[in-house]
């Protein structure tokens, strides 16, 4: 694979909320939210963004 000139990545949310024609059965954040206990649990996706973030980029291989 070539090098990637990527710029930027975008974030659907933060935590997972209410969508307008979904409700609260899709979960797109990078936080957890459990509904009924108002828990926020870390996602493997918030992991990886946090490391891209401290690393300023990341291994395409891994």
């Amino acid at each position: 694979i070539g090098i990637i000139n990527l710029k930027g990545y975008l974030v659907w949310s933060l935590m997972d909320n209410f969508e307008w024609v979904e409700g609260y059965s899709k979960r797109f954040g990078l936080i957890r939210v459990d509904y009924e206990t108002q828990e926020r649990m870390w996602k493997k996706s918030s992991l990886w963004f946090r490391d891209v973030i401290a690393k300023n980029g990341f291994d395409f291989q891994s």
